[in-house]
């Protein structure tokens, strides 16, 4: 494994890691055999236009509960059932610092027939709206949801408007509003939800579960840590649990591509399609055929590390940039950038990225070349530095383009009187690697990244899991299991298998004690009821599957096998 792959270029983690061999209080690899969480029973909705004048519960609103017949809210061609959709909101408050009005806006969706169990539907990006409560299923284009399985789902802002009065809301200027937003709308939704449903079907929950994707990964690890005690399952997609950094190094991106542009004000012309394409074709020459099978993927992601260079495999223009080859700064900066960004001084700001197949998406494009100067800008300035920016006159692409990452770094690091916790603390996990309380009473983690994601690495979640497994005792699989999505970009797209429902095992998982040894993913190819993806190549047939193999594990071509379409042909090694 090439240096910049290993775990011990996290600090944190490398911190965790030498904590854990010395005996570290997570590791509770020695304790009596995990205990086996009952399965949920359903109920029969009891009353639902009743609940906005019955139910209470402290600071809570409900503003509407009404009856939704079946065949109203649609998924991926699928009919819903008939359901109860109560909307209200928590803690209504007038903010002492910037004068505007908050609240935890939330939707809570219960099937006429409920199984028993309760999803937090935990949402991307920086929130601050409240989207269908439906409980998607993991990848792209989910064909299955919590709802449409018999959960009970609620949907949430976070504890703040994406816009007042029409424009951008900068609601990290309110301290509270940063808090909610980091973890606690998740602490005080899930009481009062619980207390929701037992209204509306005469019984609570028996079993709850909370996932999302990007940010709402990013949530379902933070409550992981947080609030173990008040979920049996998580699923953890494309985590950016080190979010405030991984922005950052984002921006610092944003400003390397500036500097090989073509184009002033486009940072794409760094790093052009045809050059992307160049060098997504340069990893799969050297890497795609590592599983056994030359079909297109790179199932070996950390094998394709040691036997792909930049230096070697794509070509240095001797000329100008055609797209058939790469300049010596453009290789460079690249090779900084895929082994992890790093400050002046040579700290290292996140995390390193693999180099993979998925480089020629609009997606990963995206991400690298506009995000930057508007998501990324934005948090940082706003929602984790202290202090935070003027948002009078902000400008974005400046903030982005000049701003020094290591100013950044402090800041977001940094506390005053009015903003006490910073958010590398109100943010991340407390400590991500010793979930050893949820793991003590049965509760089970499951994760997936793609490999492709061009925002969040599978190399620092990867690492996360190899944390894991120190922190107790050598082996976390008895818990928590990692799954790599080959080729996925973020949360979805790419060229992928990237259809899946990682639902349905976690649940059984925790309730019956059956642990996923692999997960079938699915391409989404033309006719997918979920959404074709655009990504994927021509040669692949529509509804190609793969199995996806828990994390260190890889999917490879059985001996004798010969459709390279069927994830009968594959096995996980």
């Amino acid at each position: 494994m090439p240096a910049h792959l290993s775990p011990r270029t996290l600090p944190p983690l490398a911190l965790l890691l030498l904590v854990s061999a010395c005996g570290g209080e997570g590791d509770d690899a020695t304790a009596a055999p995990l205990p086996r969480l009952s399965a949920a029973t359903g109920a029969t909705l009891q009353s639902c236009a009743t609940l906005a004048g019955s139910f209470t519960h402290a600071d809570t609103t409900i503003a509407s509960a009404a009856e939704v017949s079946a065949g109203t809210l649609t998924i991926g061609g699928r009919a819903i059932g008939a359901h109860c959709l109560v909307k209200g909101e928590m803690h209504r408050r007038t903010s002492a610092i910037d004068g505007q009005s908050y609240a935890i806006g939330f939707e809570l969706r219960l099937p006429q027939a409920w199984n028993g169990r309760f999803f937090h539907q935990a949402n991307g990006g920086l929130d601050g709206s409240v989207l269908t409560a439906t409980g998607p299923s993991g990848g792209g284009g989910p064909v299955g949801n919590a709802l449409d399985m018999g959960f009970a789902v609620i949907s949430s802002d976070a504890g703040h408007a994406s816009a007042q009065n029409g424009t951008p809301n900068p609601f990290g200027l309110d301290f509270q509003a940063r808090l909610d937003y980091g973890y606690q709308a998740v602490g005080k939704l899930t009481p009062m939800a619980k207390q929701l449903i037992a209204s509306a079907y005469g019984k609570g929950p028996d079993r709850s579960y909370i996932g999302g994707c990007s940010n709402g990964g990013r949530h379902a690890m933070v409550a992981a840590s947080r609030y173990a005690d008040q979920y049996d399952g998580f699923l953890i997609g494309n985590p950016g649990y080190r979010l405030p950094r991984a922005a950052i190094a984002n921006i610092a991106g944003a400003q390397k591509y500036d500097t090989l542009a073509t184009t002033a004000g486009d940072l794409g012309s760094g790093f052009t399609l045809a050059e992307r394409q160049l060098v997504s074709a340069a990893v799969l020459s050297r890497c795609d055929a590592l599983d056994g099978a030359a079909d297109g993927l790179v199932q070996d992601t950390q094998a394709c590390q040691s036997a792909f260079s930049l230096a070697r495999d794509v070509p240095t223009c001797t000329t100008g940039r055609d797209g058939s080859c790469l300049s010596a700064q453009q290789k460079s900066t690249l090779a900084e950038l895929f082994s992890g960004v790093k400050t002046a001084a040579g700290t290292l700001v996140y995390s390193s990225f693999p180099y993979d197949a998925g480089l020629a998406t609009t997606g990963w494009s995206s991400w690298k070349f506009t995000a930057p100067m508007q998501r990324d800008a934005g948090a940082v300035a706003f929602v984790w530095q202290v202090p935070p920016a003027s948002a009078t006159g902000f400008d974005g692409s400046s903030f982005a383009l000049t701003g020094d990452v290591a100013d950044m770094l402090a800041r977001v690091a940094a506390t005053s009187s009015v903003y006490t916790e910073s958010a590398l603390s109100f943010m991340l996990p407390p400590d991500a690697t010793d979930l050893s309380a949820l793991r003590r009473r049965g509760a089970k983690v499951m994760a997936y990244h793609g490999t492709s994601d061009p925002i969040f690495s599978s190399d620092d979640t990867g690492a996360w899991y190899d944390g894991l497994k120190a922190r107790h005792g050598g082996d976390a699989s008895d818990f928590a299991r990692l799954f790599m999505v080959p080729g996925m970009n973020h949360c979805s797209g790419g060229p992928a298998t990237d259809q899946f429902d990682m639902i349905t095992p976690l649940v059984n998982w925790v309730e019956q004690g059956t642990a996923p040894d692999s997960v079938t993913g699915t391409a989404r190819g033309s006719g997918n009821a979920g959404g074709v993806n655009a990504d994927l190549p021509s040669t692949w047939s529509a509804g190609r599957t793969r199995p996806l193999c828990p994390y260190p594990k890889v999917a490879r071509l059985k001996s004798g096998a010969t459709d390279l379409e069927s994830a009968a042909s594959f096995s996980c090694q």
